[in-house]
């Protein structure tokens, strides 16, 4: 927006008039910028800012203004300070060190009240492409991510990939930051954070569920940088989440026959033909389109009347790989519209064009004039018209297509004459019953004055001969007196070709051509060389009185060629057709191998194979794999869950009592709906919810709601017949709540039944928080039927809702951890502390984070799956140097889970995972538990990987805490002095911090520690002081630790290791576990 306004206060007009410096030393002109911008008065500083920006403009270095233009960033003038900035993004990357020099200022720009200001700071910022500043880039980029202002938000997103390729170790951290700005609302964040996601992540798909409807519905009013990234996005997530159309319309067109028959024969067979009518069902299963790919469709269809050329050709791909085939049509127009633009973007438009008339000819017939050729246009142009005029080619328009090549072989433009040829013989192969007329039309240009016009019409006609030479011997023998005066080495070849391969039907001829050859044959071009053994070879076979002679000349010959392809091919000739005393096998059988018939060449287009590659994309465009390019995704075979793009999990808490009350009762009914309710609620699902998203879209909302409202009609219905059940059932709810609600305190020690009943209750809490705010929301009407994704796996049907909210209520009205959390792993680290006392047993209850639970995977997202994840600190038994992990699994959907074993891991160099072994079967209700290795390779980068079942996968993560990549290692006082004393200098870290008094006992100190990092204690002779050991499980390195906790003054933490980032990150763990 700053550079926008800029281009005006640039102007000649603009400048007032300050004296000319022209002639001037560039030193004394520099100075008098110096003077003004040194100066007080603001006008000043903004005429000295527009001189050097123009500077800049006009390509002159004005990087010796540096210092004095980054002291105005303070500059309380706005106009100033944009310019300021404009200055500073063009120097931050090539002055590093100066810009190094006024980070605090850029960090101050960051606070401005100014959005204007805050974004140009940032910019800058990530500008400065020095590793030493990623973690203040990265604080910066997490502050703007959270900005009011959604024009500091988009500044954000734009500098998450110059992070992410100044240190990819950031990734995790980028992702976060992502996750947030996709869940922004805002038409200006929405390009820009995809363009970051495509950039750090594109293979976090699981990001996009939840945004999904709500990006189809902000497409129309995005940015066209924005539509176009989004665009290309859509289409590869559309790709992985939903069934092809095209496939299943061509099972829809043979199905209704089979269905007629089949139900006859059913009648006849009785009862045996049972299971075989089991297995041609899903064949006859008509085909729905997932109310979220018809959404993508519908809102991308406005923008073909884009003004962009880019934003046309994204939807026009994206109706190509996604839509079904009766409504590809509507992107041609759209697509013929471009070709007016100009030659760049035409030339874009025709290779699309050209791969998409070979599968979809239909679609651009009614165009065909739309792609004569004119004569100002570039050679390139013409060639792809020339294409695509072929591939839409067929029996009714042949007539006027090769009336406009006749034409068009009058050109003066050779290569593009050469290009007309090779379509007329194309035109020639493909529809038969013009052959004829376009192999005299070649012939007849074979008379013709240029000699490349002629070398190409024979190397087509060749082609064209092989269909049918027996009827042309004529136009043979016409060739071969053209052997005197054609000169192109591919046109002389291919003469010699067609005469040794038809020699029966030209007998007097071929023997007098080959007798001319070998006249020139020294100085002829290898390629022809190589023709006129093949000939010699044919007729000595075929007619070997007449040729024996000339054959063993150019034998003779060849075998002294310089090239030895001809020397070699001249001796393997002379063994296979000469007979010999030692003749080989093949010798009998050189007949068959010479003269073999050969199959004709099928002229196809270059384009035939170009549609793998993602339309309008470098790699299509260049038919190469072009770097970064990705991988449009063959379609499932199985839709995957259509609930993930279900309404946001956070929105749940804002329901009012009366819906949570309606979703309790839901799980009830689909039960007793049989087999069919689950398929039915899964389509109707997200038809609500993008009904209810569709109403803040600007053009496609309409529409949509309004056709989907008729869908909603026998669910609400539904609704009203269960009115009376619901009433007692909400009455009967009521009151178990309220004796659950009771009891909770009691039993927080008694196991699950306790667990249930503080669930409810911390549920039943939320009820009452958002029934307050009951009257100030609208109840949307997708959320009266929506049933929660795990609704029906738990088998208490009626608790469903409330205990599906367990993991998203606020920190403070969580129940107690249970005393489950104390394992024998944490007992045995720490042994020989004194654990006797009573008043020391609680203590031991709170999480550690060695053994507390972590999730991994909620059952929502699992489909009823419920995946966590402890580090249980003992040895892993399949290799030592690796961390120990134990999942958790369990089963709370209402079948069985087969087949749950770890996917193959995209993991980052170094980290490696050995898998634990397949769980067969999990039946509902039941848990189990797995062991798996990670090497983390003494890093605290993620793992990620993917958790899968015999029909879905999930993308799961586990990153570990510093303290869990080590094990506790036993040593005396003397021996960790002795290890400490190695361990000096830049591999110690110390921290001052000051403990508080209920942390200065010796056992709370040591738990705290302990329970931060996987280390032994250490005994020691001070009272004040504790020391505690371990190893890195990946290298084996020492870390030591000493607390000194003196009683006067702050205390002292001291680590020692040879791995610094691993010795920082412990100091700052282990300080704020003691801190709090």
């Amino acid at each position: 927006m700053a550079c926008s306004g800029l281009l005006c206060a640039l102007g000649p007009t603009s400048l007032p008039e300050i004296p000319s410096l022209a002639g001037s030393p560039l030193a004394s002109r520099h100075d008098d910028l110096k003077e003004m911008l040194d100066s007080n008065k603001d006008s000043l500083k903004l005429e000295a800012m527009k001189r050097i920006v123009a500077m800049i403009a006009r390509g002159k270095n004005a990087s010796d203004l540096f210092p004095a233009v980054v002291k105005n960033v303070a500059c309380k003038n706005i106009e100033v300070k944009k310019l300021v900035y404009v200055y500073l993004v063009r120097y931050a990357e090539e002055q590093q060190d100066l810009a190094l020099l006024s980070i605090s200022t850029f960090q101050r720009g960051l606070k401005d009240p100014n959005q204007l200001i805050r974004a140009s700071a940032l910019r800058v910022l990530s500008s400065i492409r020095v590793p030493i500043i990623v973690p203040i880039m990265m604080l910066a980029i997490k502050e703007a991510a959270s900005d009011m202002s959604p024009y500091v938000r988009k500044t954000a997103a734009h500098a998450i990939p110059k992070l992410y390729s100044l240190d990819s170790d950031q990734k995790d951290q980028l992702i976060e930051v992502i996750e947030k700005l996709l869940a922004d609302k805002t038409t200006l964040v929405a390009g820009s954070v995809v363009m970051a996601f495509e950039e750090v992540c594109p293979e976090r798909i699981d990001l996009i569920h939840k945004n999904y409807r709500k990006l189809c519905n902000l497409l129309i009013d995005v940015e066209e940088w924005g539509q176009v990234v989004i665009i290309s996005m859509l289409t590869r997530y559309a790709r992985t989440q939903f069934l092809s159309p095209t496939q299943n319309e061509s099972l829809l067109e043979e199905n209704p026959e089979k269905a007629f028959y089949g139900s006859e024969e059913d009648e006849t067979k009785g009862p045996g033909s049972e299971e075989a009518a089991a297995t041609t069902l899903p064949a006859r299963k008509p085909y729905v389109m997932d109310p979220d790919h018809r959404l993508l469709l519908r809102n991308t269809k406005p923008l073909l009347q884009s003004r962009s050329a880019a934003v046309v050709m994204a939807v026009a791909q994206l109706y190509f790989h996604l839509a079904p085939k009766a409504e590809v049509g509507v992107i041609a127009k759209a697509l013929v519209r471009l070709l007016r633009s100009h030659s760049e973007v035409q030339y874009v438009v025709l290779q699309n064009v050209a791969t998409m008339s070979i599968k979809r000819r239909g679609m651009f017939e009614p165009y065909l004039k739309s792609f004569y050729i004119r004569s100002t246009d570039p050679t390139q142009i013409k060639v792809l018209k020339l294409e695509v005029l072929t591939n839409l080619a067929n029996e009714t328009n042949i007539p006027t297509v090769l009336r406009e090549f006749q034409t068009y072989i009058r050109s003066v433009d050779k290569e593009f004459v050469a290009a007309t040829i090779q379509a007329i013989g194309r035109c020639a192969t493909s529809i038969g019953r013009v052959r004829d007329t376009c192999l005299n039309g070649l012939v007849q240009l074979l008379s013709n004055r240029d000699e490349l016009v002629v070398a190409e019409s024979v190397v087509v006609i060749k082609k064209l001969l092989q269909m049918q030479p027996a009827q042309h011997g004529e136009i043979i023998k016409h060739l071969a007196k053209l052997t005197d005066n054609i000169q192109v080495p591919m046109a002389r070849a291919s003469i010699l070709w067609l005469i040794g391969e038809y020699c029966e039907h030209v007998p007097k001829i071929a023997p007098d051509v080959l007798r001319k050859m070998a006249k020139s044959f020294t100085a002829e071009e290898d390629i022809v060389k190589l023709q006129v053994i093949n000939l010699a070879a044919k007729l000595y076979l075929t007619n070997s009185k007449q040729t024996k002679l000339l054959t063993q000349y150019v034998l003779s010959l060849a075998k002294y060629d310089q090239n030895y392809d001809i020397r070699d091919r001249a001796r393997f000739t002379r063994q296979l057709i000469v007979p010999s005393e030692q003749g080989g096998a093949l010798s009998r059988h050189a007949k068959k191998l010479f003269l073999a018939p050969k199959p004709a060449p099928v002229l196809e287009s270059s384009f035939k194979d170009r549609d793998h590659f993602q339309l309008g994309s470098l790699s299509h465009l260049l038919n190469a794999k072009a770097t970064g390019y990705q991988e449009l995704p063959d379609w499932p075979e199985e839709a995957p869950d259509p609930s993930v793009r279900n309404v946001e999990v956070p929105e749940w808490t804002k329901c009012s009592n009366r819906e949570k009350r309606k979703e309790k009762e839901k799980p009830f009914y689909s039960d007793s709906e049989g087999e069919s309710g689950p398929t039915e609620s899964a389509d109707s699902e997200p038809e609500s919810e993008s009904e209810s998203d569709s109403k803040s879209s600007s053009e496609s909302g309409s529409g949509q709601s309004s056709s989907e409202s008729d869908d909603e009609g026998p669910d609400e219905d539904e609704e009203k017949g269960r009115s009376s059940e619901s009433e007692q059932s909400e009455e009967e709810g009521e009151k178990r709540k309220m004796k659950k609600r009771k009891k909770a305190p009691e039993g927080a020690g008694e196991g699950p039944s306790s667990d249930e009943g503080s669930d409810s209750s911390s549920s039943s809490s939320e009820s009452e928080m958002s029934s307050e705010t009951e009257e100030e929301q609208v109840e949307p009407a997708s959320w009266r039927k929506k049933t929660p994704p795990s609704g029906r796996s738990v088998p208490a049907a009626k608790e469903v809702s409330l205990l599906d909210l367990e993991d998203f209520t606020p920190p403070s009205v969580q129940p107690v951890s249970p005393p489950m959390v104390v394992s024998t792993s944490l007992a045995a680290d720490l042994e020989g502390l004194t654990l006797t006392d009573s008043p020391l047993v609680p203590s031991l209850l709170s999480p550690v984070s060695g053994v507390r639970r972590q999730e991994l995977l909620h059952r929502v997202a699992g489909e009823g799956l419920a995946v966590d994840y402890t580090f249980s600190r003992q040895p892993f038994s399949g290799d030592p140097h690796m961390v120990s992990v134990h999942i958790h699994f369990s089963n709370n959907s209402e079948s069985p889970i087969k087949g749950l074993h770890v996917g193959t891991p995209k993991l980052p160099a170094g980290i490696s995972i050995q898998e634990f072994p397949e769980i067969e079967s999990l039946a509902p209700g039941e848990s189990a538990t797995a062991v798996m290795g990670i090497n983390f390779c003494d890093s605290t980068q993620a793992a990620n990987f993917q958790l899968c079942t015999q029909t879905r996968q999930f993308y799961v993560s586990i990153q570990p805490p510093v303290g869990e990549l080590m094990a506790p290692v036993f040593m005396s006082e003397n021996e960790f002095k002795k290890e400490q004393g190695k361990l000096m200098g830049m591999n110690e870290i110390t921290e001052k911090l000051t403990l508080l008094d209920t942390c200065r006992s010796d056992h709370t100190v040591v738990q705290k520690v302990t329970a931060t990092a996987n280390l032994g204690r250490v005994p020691c002779g001070t009272s004040d002081e504790y020391r505690f050991a371990g190893r890195t499980l990946s290298s084996g390195s020492l870390v030591l630790l000493t607390l000194d906790a003196r009683p006067a003054g702050p205390a002292q933490l001291t680590v020692n290791s040879e791995k610094m980032v691993i010795g920082t990150m412990l100091v700052k763990d282990v300080v704020q576990a003691l801190t709090q």
